[in-house]
C-alpha cells in the first residue's frame, strides 16, 4: 500500500502531467490557443515542482513564482539549479495573457518554448524523483 505521501506527490505529478497535455493540445488547434497554453505551462512547471517537495515533506506555499519554487528546490538538491532559467520563462505566464492588456497572445515560438521549459522541469523532477531520496 502506498504512503499518504506518495499518493500525494502522485497526483501532483498527474496534475502537471495533464497541464502540459492541455498545453500541446492548445497549441495543435484551429486556431491555436496560444495565451492559454502558456499558461498551462507555467501550471504544469509549478505543480511538478511542489510533487518535488511534497516528496521532501516540505510545507507546500500557495506561491506561483517558479524561480522561487526552484530556488527551494535546490536548496534540496543542488541540481536543480539548471531549471532557473526555465522557471524565470514560465513564471510571467501565470499571469501574462489572461486579463485584457497591451499583449493579448504570445508569439507561437514563445509558446513552443514554454512547452519545452515545462517538459525540462517534468522530466527533472520525475528523474529526480526515481532516484533513492
Amino acid at each position: 500500500m502506498a504512503e499518504p505521501k506518495d499518493a500525494v506527490v502522485a497526483q501532483w505529478l498527474q496534475k502537471a502531467q495533464r497541464d502540459l497535455a492541455s498545453a500541446r493540445r492548445l497549441l495543435q488547434g484551429d486556431p491555436p490557443f496560444l495565451d492559454t497554453a502558456v499558461y498551462h505551462c507555467q501550471q504544469a512547471g509549478e505543480k511538478a515542482l511542489k510533487a518535488f517537495l511534497a516528496a521532501r515533506e516540505r510545507p507546500l506555499r500557495r506561491v506561483h513564482d517558479l524561480v522561487a519554487l526552484v530556488d527551494e528546490c535546490a536548496d534540496l538538491d543542488p541540481s536543480f539549479s539548471c531549471l532557473g532559467d526555465d522557471a524565470e520563462t514560465l513564471t510571467p505566464y501565470g499571469t501574462a495573457f489572461r486579463y485584457p492588456g497591451e499583449e493579448s497572445e504570445p508569439l507561437a515560438s514563445d509558446a513552443i518554448d514554454a512547452v519545452r521549459c515545462a517538459e525540462r522541469i517534468l522530466v527533472k523532477v520525475t528523474a529526480t524523483l526515481a532516484q533513492p531520496a
